[in-house]
């Protein structure tokens, strides 16, 4: 986001952690514009933000990868490979202790 488009009050999202929150204080340090958010009192690169109505359309992106995971996974569990696998180890538990 462009550090000219935010401002105070803003609802904002990070998306490396999914934080959410309201702007509180925009404050320059080395070169670089940062926020601070209501929710976590850290501050946040602007140019990282984006608007927190976006949130929805990453979050549906996400389920729709999970289920697509769950998916061939429980096919994976019902095919050859897996039962093959098995029969090569021996169902020991060896701690090494």
């Amino acid at each position: 986001m462009a550090a000219e488009e935010i401002s105070l009050g803003m609802r904002v999202r990070y998306p490396r952690t999914g934080t959410t929150g309201s702007v509180v204080r925009i404050e320059q340090v080395s070169g670089n514009r940062f926020a601070e958010l209501d929710s976590t009192h850290l501050l946040y690169r602007i140019d990282l933000l984006i608007p927190a109505e976006e949130s929805h359309r990453v979050k549906s992106a996400v389920r729709e990868d999970a289920k697509d995971i769950i998916r061939r996974e429980r096919e994976y569990t019902a095919g050859i490979e897996l039962q093959e696998s098995l029969k090569n180890i021996d169902q020991s538990c060896e701690g090494g202790g």
